[in-house]
């Protein structure tokens, strides 16, 4: 009974994603924290050995993990987005819908390509300044150019996906302060949060 209930809520995790809004509140906060527990379930989110990933492959998955960590790094006051598990909540999502999964895996393939072209190197053996150089491009409507242009949608999709995995996990909540339990029929991380979580990030 237990394990058909957790096909039936996958299959409505799966069902309910929206993927019009570029990686925003693709899902409800109650439905993104089951989503968190699933994956703690698998694994500390720690990204430890434990995790195998179930949508990306191993280097796309740790592509998505070193992304991850730029948006949203570690500091000495708050967790960064590898303690929130980022990168397993968007996996887990991605391997439930075959949209969301073409959307990074084929935003990964951009990043490595131009990577390649660029340094020599995919982008998790690049360089740290070689890394946020392109992330910087991608990031700011002034630093566009033609080269960059086929990446910035999927920089809009790993940014907006990484900061709600962020704000719906628990490392999250506890940086925004908890405000108690209550419905929320549309989830929006406050601009104010996120003005934080940027200026934290290497591409402040």
């Amino acid at each position: 009974m237990e394990d058909q209930s957790r096909r039936d809520l996958f299959k409505i995790i799966g069902s309910s994603m929206v993927l019009s809004a570029a990686g925003s509140g693709v899902l409800s906060p109650a439905l993104a924290q089951h989503v968190h527990a699933e994956v703690a379930a698998v694994k500390s989110l720690s990204g430890g050995p434990n995790y195998a990933p179930k949508g990306f492959n191993r280097h796309y998955f740790n592509t998505l993990r070193k992304l991850a960590d730029l948006i949203i790094p570690k500091d000495d006051h708050s967790a960064g987005a590898s303690d929130a598990g980022a990168a397993e909540y968007i996996d887990f999502l991605a391997s439930r819908n075959a949209e969301l999964l073409a959307i990074f895996n084929g935003g990964m393939a951009w990043v490595d390509g131009y990577m390649r072209k660029t340094y020599g190197s995919d982008f998790l053996t690049a360089k740290p300044d070689q890394q946020t150089a392109l992330l910087d491009k991608l990031a700011y409507t002034k630093n566009h150019t033609p080269e960059v242009a086929a990446g910035v949608p999927f920089w809009t999709w790993v940014r907006n996906m990484v900061v709600d995995a962020y704000y719906t996990s628990p490392a999250g909540v506890k940086d925004l302060g908890f405000v108690g339990n209550g419905a929320m029929a549309v989830f929006s991380v406050p601009k104010e949060a996120v003005d934080y979580v940027m200026s934290r990030s290497p591409l402040a």
